[in-house]
């Protein structure tokens, strides 16, 4: 049904999922489906949370990663399917603010490398941010998305050539 209206559907792995929690189980369930429009979603919480190996991204090719969610958390464990339910729904941090900015940093290079040019986001539920005014937690994004550009996915860029009639500016 979302095909002919260009929808892309993503398929992502819940840490406490009972019978798929690994993000390699949702890109085998995606490769068997083979749709076209059908690709997995990379979500950082449940991969930290599940302590998964990300040697498996390399598996995935980067067309069929529908988006990539981006979210910490303040301690290196979690020990049950309810803490990691109660942490995803109540205590996630942004990016670079959490006890993972090391594992974030290795997430994002890899899907870098791997050729992944697609949508990111922060999906950052967390309880205390209800409490905070919007401008702070929009400075914290903001501080955030700072952190991924500036610190993990520093390109360099491409030096434009003059063209014949428009110099360059110094």
């Amino acid at each position: 049904l979302a095909v002919p209206l260009g929808v892309k559907i993503g398929y992502e792995a819940l840490s406490w999922g009972r019978h798929v929690n690994q993000y390699t189980q949702s890109w085998e369930a995606v490769e068997m489906a083979d749709h076209s429009n059908l690709g997995v979603v990379i979500d950082s919480f449940h991969m930290l949370a599940n302590q998964a190996d990300f040697d498996g991204l390399e598996d995935i090719p980067s067309d069929k990663i529908a988006m990539v969610q981006l979210s910490d958390f303040m301690w290196r464990d979690i020990r049950s399917a309810e803490e990691r339910l109660e942490t995803a729904r109540h205590l996630r941090v942004f990016p670079g603010e959490g006890a993972h900015s090391q594992e974030l940093s290795d997430l994002l290079r890899r899907l870098d490398r791997g050729g992944y040019r697609g949508d990111y986001s922060f999906e950052v539920f967390n309880d205390d941010y209800l409490q905070l005014s919007p401008d702070i937690v929009a400075r914290r994004a903001h501080r955030a998305t700072k952190w991924v550009t500036d610190q993990v996915l520093r390109r360099s860029l491409q030096v434009r050539q003059p063209t014949a009639g428009h110099p360059t500016m110094a």
